[in-house]
């Protein structure tokens, strides 16, 4: 009997990557064609299994613990915040992640929430399907500065399309690369964080996870008064119910998000709120970034199992 591979994204059934698992001579087992697993499916998928394609579901220390087989989980994106990375050390599982496969589509999202928000084109499209004739006004980006925090692969695609719209660049980042800042542009300079709050028109975030928030009350205070605020990353990023006092008081003109605490986040104040754009974490949802993110993931999973294959047959 084959090795068995379990599949759980939501956008690999069907994909044409998937059919190298076959031809490399695994099984492909998909617990929940279309959807996302439940923890008995992948319970039981995983229980015989030598590696794991992942999605978004949580991979817990037990869920790890009934796989005694599995070797590699390899994810399509870069975020690997669902697994417990320590016990996944611990099992000897490695964790295979697929850097810089959405970052074109997580840039381009993000530079789309920023002309949204700077336009109000939510609540104006809204109107006119209402019947409304609804002329909201809106702000120029060109002349304002961008505040980004994360100059990584994502961030410098956002940088480079503000500059050529006409603003103002100011990141932090932790590990600054001067040889990118000497090519960047004019306009652009590396930041201290203090910085970047301060002079921020808008102000988007590209960073890895935080334990607390990066942006809460203090660092919304700092904001030039009417700063927009693009979350395109990661809700721990931002405190959001501090964003919501911020929002009511007027102190920031708009919060534009593709990421949420709870996900999906039903209805609440910050969802419903008339200054909020939501979209359903969707940065990485293009069909190129897919095609991208899936072939990597699949590369990288062949890659170690038939590694560790060539190793069995060489013992």
């Amino acid at each position: 009997m084959a090795d068995r591979i379990v599949v759980t994204p939501r956008s690999a059934y069907g994909h044409p990557a998937v059919e190298r698992i076959r031809a490399a001579g695994y099984e492909v087992d998909f617990p929940a064609p279309g959807a996302v697993p439940t923890p008995a499916q992948l319970h039981a998928a995983l229980a015989d299994s030598v590696g794991y394609l992942a999605g978004v579901e949580p991979v817990t220390r037990s869920l790890l613990r009934a796989a005694p087989r599995l070797r590699a989980i390899s994810r399509n994106g870069t975020g690997a915040d669902a697994i417990d990375l320590t016990a996944a050390e611990e099992l000897g599982v490695k964790v295979l992640r697929a850097p810089a496969a959405n970052a074109q589509g997580v840039a381009e999202l993000t530079v789309a929430l920023m002309l949204a928000a700077a336009r109000q084109l939510p609540s104006v499209a809204s109107a006119i399907r209402g019947g409304e004739w609804a002329r909201r006004e809106g702000i120029e980006l060109s002349g304002r500065t961008l505040g980004v925090v994360g100059a990584g692969q994502i961030g410098r695609r956002v940088i480079s399309v503000a500059l050529a719209l006409g603003m103002r660049v100011r990141a932090f980042d932790a590990y600054p690369d001067d040889s990118y800042a000497a090519t960047a542009g004019e306009g652009f300079a590396y930041a201290t964080l203090d910085e970047v709050l301060a002079t921020a028109d808008v102000l988007t975030l590209h960073a890895p996870p935080a334990a607390t928030p990066l942006v809460d009350a203090g660092a919304l205070a700092a904001l030039p008064s009417g700063a927009i605020l693009v979350n395109t990353a990661r809700a721990s990023l931002v405190d959001e119910s501090a964003v919501l006092a911020a929002l009511d008081s007027g102190a920031l003109r708009a919060y534009a998000t593709d990421v949420y605490a709870v996900e999906p986040p039903g209805a609440s104040a910050l969802t419903r709120h008339p200054r909020v754009i939501g979209t359903a974490h969707i940065g990485g949802y293009t069909r190129e970034s897919v095609d991208r993110a899936m072939a990597a993931a699949v590369d990288n999973l062949l890659h170690v199992l038939d590694s560790d294959r060539e190793r069995s047959g060489d013992e």
